[in-house]
């Protein structure tokens, strides 16, 4: 069903052809609530009727063509996957590092799927300009198969449609009231399937819970706080508002698309061309291919009408309002699939080239940036409020202490604890040697130090990597030492057995008796496990045993074996 979004007292059937998609999840808005909110509601209609495909206003006859380019939708997800494909990290001040980072991952990461709350978030915003996020807690709970399943913090994008927000009337950044309101399918206590209406009104002191404007709930609200983040896709000055990526190329699109229909009309139709017959009957001549027609009177003409329309006027028109929608969106051509010729562009030629589209990239990081960083204030609160174990530091599941002024509990009531900071990923790419030969040169000349080498290369817990770095380093080395152990002991081995210096003994063979009598043994008496050079260690190693080795393995004592692979059970019991 679809129709423009009208107050009930106003609303007439065919009064216009608006393009709109009204979901069952819109609700009849009383005079008041359309004043308000109709023109955004009716904004946002139209621009997912046409990011969906409905470009237009009525349907043609069977047969006939109607061609929908929708260049709306390619544009609004090249552009969101543009900005948001990389994720956004997050920084802490200093001073919580040890905690908060690792409270955030396990928000967006494990309690939520990060990239696809990204990607909902930025459709949003993108195609109805305006983006609200509400942050709830969902309390441990059992299913039917008995999986336990614990509590976490969701991060739910809403339709924004379905939210109606009340801002203070000198302030259009403060949210003192909001309502969301939607339609949905149940099943009635008879078994018949109805539409209820659903409404909750939070404020920062309650909640309360509607069910077809029936309280079923009401409960204050814990966190002192409004759980929900308005994000402005663009935001206008003097308006609470924001605006879409699509509205400029809607109306360009429409046209296209009706101009690409008269094109395939006038090609459908010369396609199939009418034969015209002049001073003769068209009952007495024989149609269809290899056909000769004779004896037509002398006056008489036979031919075909021929295309008298120059498409090259038309295709121009159309390549003129593509270009024109490429340059309203800051998308260059070639980033949709243009054929062009493949070469080893550095970053910086590849920003020029983008610079429109890295344009509007940063005023949607500045603008997204600014609502991430209240949902994620919305998302310690609501962890702190529920889960109290979470203010206190765990060196198990958090990060490291670095510093002796980091406190090992957070104060909920700190301001700075919420100062949490997005940091954005470059979107084009980056030629990672030449990163990486850039941070080596600082390194060197000492401009550098190792921790930020790893926050430039984009890594989100520098101080974790670090200590993973030096524990891999300590663990090489003392494998590399007792291999070296190894070594040495197999060629004192060798060395008592031939008298022959190997290049990691380097020394002569000992000499019997009086070397041992100087070394405070007994004359005649052999030291058994103790080599040449580690005179009073005890290195738990049998010389006698490693020579038989070497002696087996050398001169080969040992009787081969051999196996039967027809009947490998005999052979084992035999």
């Amino acid at each position: 069903m679809s129709f423009a979004f009208y107050p009930p007292n106003q609303r007439a059937a065919g009064s216009d052809l608006t393009i709109s998609i009204s979901p069952l999840g819109l609700v009849e808005l009383s005079d008041e609530e359309f004043e308000v909110h109709g023109p955004r509601l009716n904004r946002y209609a139209t621009n997912f009727a046409f990011y969906l495909g409905h470009h237009w206003a009525y349907r043609r006859e069977a047969g006939e063509p109607q061609l929908t380019l929708n260049y709306v939708a390619t544009f609004a997800r090249y552009i969101n996957n543009f900005c948001f494909s990389k994720g956004v990290k997050f920084t802490t001040p200093k001073r919580f590092e040890h905690i908060v980072p690792a409270l955030l991952k396990r928000v967006w990461e494990v309690d939520n799927e990060k990239k696809a709350l990204l990607n909902t978030i930025g459709e949003q915003g993108g195609v109805t300009g305006d983006c609200f996020v509400k942050v709830a807690y969902e309390p441990a709970w059992e299913d039917s198969a008995g999986g336990f399943h614990p509590g976490r913090v969701r991060v739910l994008p809403l339709n924004s449609a379905h939210c109606f927000p009340e801002y203070h009337p000198h302030d259009r950044d403060r949210l003192i009231r909001f309502k969301l309101r939607y339609k949905f399918w149940t099943t009635g206590a008879d078994g018949a399937r109805q539409v209820m209406t659903y409404t909750e009104i939070l404020s920062d002191t309650e909640i309360e819970e509607y069910l077809n404007d029936e309280l079923i709930d009401a409960r204050p609200n814990p966190l002192g706080v409004l759980p929900v983040a308005h994000i402005r896709n663009i935001a206008v000055s003097g308006s609470p508002w924001g605006l879409s990526d699509i509205s400029d190329i809607i109306s360009i699109n429409r046209e296209m698309n009706e101009k690409m229909t008269d094109v395939s009309d006038i090609i459908n139709y010369h396609a199939s061309p009418t034969t015209i017959i002049q001073g003769a009957k068209a009952t007495n001549l024989e149609r269809g291919p290899r056909k000769i027609w004779g004896g037509l009177p002398e006056k008489a003409k036979v031919y075909n009408l021929e295309n008298g329309v120059d498409l090259a006027g038309p295709m121009a028109f159309i390549q003129t309002l593509k270009t024109a929608m490429h340059e309203i969106m800051g998308v260059p051509e070639s980033a949709l699939g243009q054929m062009q010729p493949i070469s080893n562009t550095s970053g910086v030629a590849l920003s020029i080239q983008y610079q429109p589209l890295m344009n509007r990239n940063s005023v949607k990081q500045m603008n997204y940036g600014l609502g991430l960083k209240h949902i994620n204030e919305l998302v310690l609160r609501s962890l702190f409020c529920h889960e109290p174990e979470t203010l206190l530091y765990d060196p198990y599941s958090d990060g490291i202490k670095t510093d002796e002024t980091q406190p090992d509990m957070l104060d909920p009531n700190d301001p700075a604890v919420y100062q949490v900071e997005c940091v954005w990923p470059m979107p084009l790419p980056v030629d990672n040697l030449v990163k990486l030969n850039e941070i080596q040169a600082k390194l060197a000349i000492g401009l550098e130090s190792k921790r930020n080498a790893l926050v430039e290369l984009g890594e989100e817990f520098p101080d974790e990597r670090l200590e993973e770095m030096f524990s891999e380093q300590r663990r090489d080395a003392i494998e590399q030492g007792a291999l070296e152990l190894i070594k040495s002991t197999i060629s004192s081995a060798i060395l008592q057995m031939t008298g022959i210096a190997t290049e990691e003994s380097g020394n002569p063979a000992p000499s019997s008796g009086g070397n041992q009598a100087q070394s405070g043994n007994p004359a005649g008496t052999a030291q058994t496990g103790v080599l040449p050079g580690a005179t009073g260690i005890d290195l738990g190693v049998d010389t006698h045993s490693l020579i038989n080795q070497f002696v087996t393995m050398a001169y080969g004592t040992k009787l081969p074996q051999s196996r039967n692979s027809e009947d490998a059970s005999n052979q084992e019991s035999s």
